[in-house]
């Protein structure tokens, strides 16, 4: 294997988990309501639980990514199916992103819910999951690791696995900044910048999506026009 082949290989998988989980993950938006729990706390007891939360977060997405595939092969499910159901999932959220008009419901709820003792205790759960990386980031992480595997070169999937930790150490390391600047990141931006940043983020996850079912789907369409021909072959033979 060459060098620009494992470079092409790298890149790709890393830009694929930064480009997808980012969007769903929505640090910015986040933040918010990472400061909102957190209120009343000092920095210090802050810049802890988004650490404990950034290093959550990288944590799941490298298990996942390395061992869903496994557990879904458990279950009989075959590659492209997952493609494609994750890159259908992949592609709600974002149509959803898209036309979803507000969290402040959810976040009052959990803001209500939670002192900052108990903030500082449960760094993991809710902060972590599911507020952070909840179900639809599950969903998405086991569909990238799915699509990182190359079964004719073992070599090209060391490659992918190694460029998907990378871009998750760089999800955990935006989510880390953002939470813990999240004072400073939200105020320039307004209430009509945020919206803004989401909408653009949402769709480029829809595309995303898209992307990641058709690759599903084509390869659904040519293994059943495959068998078909060799049926046919078979019953004229």
């Amino acid at each position: 294997m060459s060098f620009a082949i494992a470079f092409a290989a790298f890149s790709k998988s890393f830009l694929l988990v930064v480009a997808t989980m980012l969007p769903i993950l929505n640090p910015v938006s986040v933040s918010a309501i990472f400061l909102t729990l957190t209120e009343g706390a000092s920095n210090a007891t802050r810049r802890s639980i988004a650490t404990r939360i950034a290093v959550n977060v990288t944590l799941l997405l490298i298990f996942f990514m390395l061992v869903g595939s496994y557990m879904l092969e458990m279950f009989g499910l075959s590659i492209d199916v997952v493609r494609l159901g994750g890159g259908l999932l992949v592609s709600v959220i974002g149509w959803n992103m898209i036309n979803t008009n507000s969290t402040e419901g959810r976040t009052e709820k959990l803001a209500e819910a939670f002192t900052p003792e108990m903030a500082r205790r449960r760094a993991f759960y809710p902060l972590t999951f599911p507020l952070t990386y909840g179900p639809g980031s599950l969903a998405a992480t086991i569909t990238i690791g799915v699509s990182l595997l190359d079964r004719s070169s073992p070599a090209i999937t060391v490659v992918n696995v190694m460029g998907a930790a990378v871009g998750s150490l760089v999800v955990g390391i935006i989510l880390l900044l953002c939470n813990r600047y999240a004072d400073k990141l939200l105020k320039p931006l307004g209430e009509t910048g945020t919206i803004v940043f989401l909408r653009i983020s949402a769709f480029i996850l829809l595309c995303l999506g898209i992307q990641i079912a058709w690759s599903g789907l084509s390869n659904l369409i040519s293994d059943a026009i495959a068998h078909g021909v060799t049926q046919a072959y078979e019953q004229r033979h």
